[in-house]
């Protein structure tokens, strides 16, 4: 198991190196930079502009300045903010945390409404179960989470005023748990209805994958209860491609889902990913763009642990 944890991380490191790379390349490629961000803001000198120039780095070429970041960034330095001149690492740890209450109170809420719709869609096809698996599927794929999120502010929180549309905490409840699940609410819920469809989906078609079986067949001859058959036997060799559905979503929730927070004005890494590219902050850029690297190749990682845990014909040498 050290070895094949070793093989993997050995793996990760060029996949990470790509990543960063890339994001590096792209952010500065983009049209502007800090210093036209910071000339947008008032009058600056010749001699300010060339020095502030100097001071990011922004005279050398692009590739001296991606390997002068890395280095920095394998001695702890995630460098500092053009936007607030804050360390990088003080601007994005505080974002951490909202970030993964809304992320896994959306994927735990998600998984306990799919997976059993979509158990009943597969054991009992044709049957409104069925009928409610296609309808998530279909609107999780269909419907924009803008649009989606623009009309649960309109209806909840401007028409019936029953559920605030923006932030974390009211002004004056910080850290109050009651606001904090009243907050959470909406934007929860834009996130469910993105990932619910998926889930559905990937739940029914493996449970329709298995659900013929021979040793299925052979439980149900022995006289086993349904229900004991169906989860013992038929979804537990189902969950693979479950927690395969499950690994692609980590992406989409490291990042916090980036439109869903700028929504609601949700205080986590999306929100201040889009921030950070409007003002062409490119260290925080690149701090953000770490972690979501990070949270994926260790998710992915995870995920081939519980393959081998789920599935023993699967060796991990």
């Amino acid at each position: 198991m050290a070895k094949y944890i070793l093989k993997r991380i050995m793996q990760a490191i060029p996949a990470f190196l790509i990543i960063t790379a890339v994001v590096f390349f792209l952010s500065n490629m983009a049209p502007g930079s800090p210093l036209d961000m910071i000339k947008a803001g008032g009058e600056l000198t010749k001699e300010a502009e060339e020095a502030l120039r100097v001071q990011y780095g922004l005279d050398k070429p692009v590739a001296f300045r991606y390997f002068t970041w890395l280095l920095a960034i394998l001695q702890g330095d995630f460098g500092i903010s053009t936007r607030t001149q804050q360390p990088v690492w003080n601007l994005v740890s505080e974002r951490i945390v909202p970030t993964l209450i809304l992320s896994l109170s959306s994927l735990a809420v998600s998984l306990l409404i799919a997976i059993p719709i979509g158990v009943m869609a597969a054991v009992k096809p044709y049957s409104i179960w069925d009928n409610i698996s296609s309808f998530l599927s279909f609107i999780g794929a269909a419907a924009p989470n803008f649009f989606i999120a623009l009309i649960l502010v309109y209806v909840f929180a401007v028409k019936l005023g029953v559920l605030p549309a923006m932030g974390m905490y009211s002004g004056n409840k910080n850290n109050d748990l009651g606001d904090l699940i009243r907050h959470l609410v909406l934007p929860c819920f834009v996130m469910v209805i993105q990932i619910l469809g998926n889930f559905v989906k990937q739940t029914r078609g493996s449970m329709l994958d298995v659900l013929n079986e021979e040793y299925v067949k052979t439980a149900r001859s022995k006289g086993l209860a349904e229900g004991t058959v169906t989860v013992k036997h038929i979804l537990r060799n189902a969950w693979i491609p479950i927690v395969a559905s499950i690994g692609m979503t980590v992406p989409l929730l490291a990042g916090g889902a980036t439109v869903t927070e700028q929504v609601f004005g949700w205080p986590g890494m999306g929100s201040l990913l889009i921030l950070s590219i409007s003002q062409r902050d490119y260290n925080t850029i690149m701090g953000i763009t770490i972690l979501i690297a990070a949270a994926v190749l260790i998710a992915n990682l995870l995920i081939d642990l519980v393959y081998a845990y789920l599935d023993p014909r699967i060796r991990l040498d």
